[in-house]
């Protein structure tokens, strides 16, 4: 047994050695990383891998010799290793290095977790207590024995609990706040890449996902992630066995590993597994969409392991491909080809993309998306919008070069409620804000766009949607060029994506939104300000303090209603958008105390729908989902 770290040095070159030849599901393959040393500091250099290296014993000996594939440019590609009684020699890229066994895991992983009080980490699930495959044995499984199955050392330190200051708030947690938590977290992580990451454990998510992957467009990539008790509690095997597959989800994907159906986005792109990634038995994959068999079908089959593929990934990987805050997750900004419809289409269902015919230089782009049935009733699930992973974007700009639109947060959506699309309910919409991501501004200069979206369907079928054509147009005043200046700033546009926050991290861009509103009020531009700046008032803030402890701004109805009706009053803004800000408008005003404003401001909304002549079947929905609301301020009041 030979397989697992060794560490060297030759002069000022530091050897990360992977050695992975036998033991637990070898992949065949001897991989590491160089860090050039210089005093005291240490510097990432560049990585390897030999994917089919000749292994030859002789004794107490070891030799491993191949070819092997390099992240910088050398002249010599062959490899060499020889390990006898845990030490020997590597041969590579021109230097030889004296290297010894350091651990019989591939990485070593810091593993900070903090709880919300009320919040109950998880332990562990003993794999035997539910019916599952034959053949796997049954153990007992936590998040770190997981990990350490592939070869990974997870290290938890001490666990933290966070108390809450205040009593009666709402601890559902929205991406904004959870966004601030992460800045106040990773403002203590540095700026390198590094082998350690958060993991919040926290009450719900307004939107009830299960986990969320924290993402940025910055130094911190992949550096942790949140799960939510809520969705996921319970002391049953059930409950215990989903609380399991959820944490190493989530963690996964601070690996950089991810969902099973989306490996062809990554980079380089990878081959999808069986049925289009949904026949994966890996943690990655949703239970609800394996094929066969759905739920069922997974648990029945589930080893309670990574693939193969993903197995190679987590122990061979680039350095900068694994490891938090290094590379971006998935395909990045990198260029991508064009989504392109199938050559043969049977699915029965249609994807639409729309824009209003031109938006100003720095006005936020959003698109509709409407996925409808063609003839038959089908039914599917209701992901359509893009920051769920069942959604993709591409965005051609033009130039010509094609990117896939990257939302900031990372939902997981471990459940998928059925949509039937049928002659009462012929269509289903989102509004998606698709102007600003992980990777900045998509929008940044006048001209035409054309941009597509795919859809994967409960069957796996993938619904391609002809070009949107998406116009920027020139500035023209000088009041148009100092918007634009305003809009585009890389804090204004993740204040867009997230709706508002009261983060510190975003200071500049609430500032640069407050000279819209007093000193280009009148602009047309003005509205998203105001947008922004009211729907963040109107709610209650969760802020994790340094001392971390959770802090909570009340909401302040007053200054929510001021932005918000002169938001309503314009209705600039597209419709989906505009319905979800009459809904907090009333909000707004029932917790000022005045439910008869509230209910008046639904009956406004029915009444402009109207006007502005929306089909029956959605007008029918939207009288609904004002009498919902009546209904639920009244109750709350």
């Amino acid at each position: 047994m030979i397989s697992g770290l060794y560490e060297g040095q030759d002069g000022d070159s530091r050897l990360v050695l992977r050695v992975d030849v036998d033991g637990t599901r070898p992949t065949g393959r001897v991989s590491g990383d160089l860090f050039a040393v210089a005093g005291a500091t240490t510097s990432y250099a560049g990585s390897f891998v030999v994917d089919a290296p000749t292994v030859r014993a002789e004794g107490d000996e070891v030799r491993i010799q191949g070819r092997g594939v390099f992240s910088f440019d050398t002249p010599v590609k062959d490899v060499s290793v020889t390990i006898t009684d845990g030490s020997g020699t590597a041969v590579l890229a021109g230097r030889t290095f004296q290297v010894s066994f350091a651990s019989p895991y591939f990485r070593r992983v810091l593993l900070e977790q903090d709880s919300v009080t009320g919040s109950v980490p998880f332990v562990s699930y003993h794999t035997g207590a539910l019916p599952g495959p034959g053949g796997t044995p049954a153990r007992e499984l936590s998040v770190t024995a997981a990990y350490a199955e592939a070869g990974i050392e997870l290290t938890v330190a001490e666990p933290g609990v966070i108390p809450v200051d205040g009593s009666g708030a709402d601890l559902a947690w929205d991406d904004a706040e959870l966004h601030h938590a992460m800045t106040q977290q990773f403002s203590m992580f540095g700026d390198a890449p590094a082998w350690r990451l958060w993991l919040l454990v926290a009450s719900k998510h307004v939107g009830g996902y299960r986990g969320i992957m924290f993402d940025y467009n910055d130094a911190h990539q992949r550096q942790g992630s949140a799960v939510f008790y809520d969705a996921i509690k319970g002391d049953t095997p059930q409950a215990q066995r989903a609380q399991l597959r959820t944490y190493v989800h989530e963690l996964g994907h601070a690996f950089n590993l991810l969902h099973s159906w989306q490996k062809n986005l990554a980079t380089p792109p990878q081959p999808l597994g069986p049925d289009g990634g949904f026949g994966d038995l890996s943690w990655m994959n949703y239970v609800q969409n394996f094929r066969p068999g759905g739920e069922h079908g997974y648990w029945a089959a589930f080893p309670f392991q990574f693939t193969d593929p993903e197995l190679v990934h987590l122990r061979h990987g680039f350095f900068r491909d694994v490891a938090m805050g290094a590379n971006a997750f998935g395909t990045g900004a990198a260029e991508i080809d064009p989504f392109e419809q199938p050559v043969e289409d049977h699915s029965g269902l249609r994807l639409e993309l729309r824009a209003k015919e031109s938006f100003e230089l720095g006005e936020p782009v959003v698109v509709e998306l409407k996925l409808s049935c063609a003839g038959e009733p089908h039914t599917t699930h209701g992901h359509l919008h893009p920051d769920t992973e069942f959604t993709q974007v591409s965005i051609t700009q033009p130039g010509g070069r094609t990117v896939l639109y990257r939302p900031m947060m990372r939902h997981c959506v471990d459940d998928s409620p059925e949509i039937r699309l049928d002659d009462g309910n012929p269509a289903m919409y989102r509004s998606a804000y698709i102007g600003h991501g992980r990777d900045g501004h998509y929008f940044q200069q006048p001209g035409e766009y054309h941009v597509r979206a795919q859809y994967i369907a409960a069957d796996g079928s993938r619904i391609v949607s002809p070009a949107c054509l998406v116009r920027v147009r020139y500035p023209v005043s000088f009041d148009d060029h100092r918007v634009a200046e305003l809009m585009l700033g890389e804090e204004q546009g993740k204040l867009f994506s997230l709706l508002g926050s009261d983060a510190p991290a975003l200071r500049s861009g609430n500032l640069a939104l407050d000279e819209m509103i007093d000193r280009y009020g009148g602009h047309p531009l003005a509205v998203y300000a105001r947008l922004v700046k009211g729907l963040n008032a109107e709610r209650e803030f969760k802020a994790l303090t340094p001392g971390k402890r959770l802090s909570v701004r009340p909401a302040d109805p007053k200054q929510g209603i001021e932005h918000l009706t002169r938001v309503a009053r314009d209705a600039a803004i597209d419709n989906i958008t505009l319905n979800m800000v009459m809904r907090r408008l009333a909000r707004a005003q029932a917790r000022q105390g005045d439910l008869q404003k509230a209910n008046a401001v639904m009956d406004q909304m029915v009444t402009l729908f109207q006007t502005k002549g929306v089909n029956p079947i959605v007008m029918g929905q939207i009288r609904r989902q004002a009498e919902l609301t009546k209904a639920a301020l009244s109750a709350e009041d």
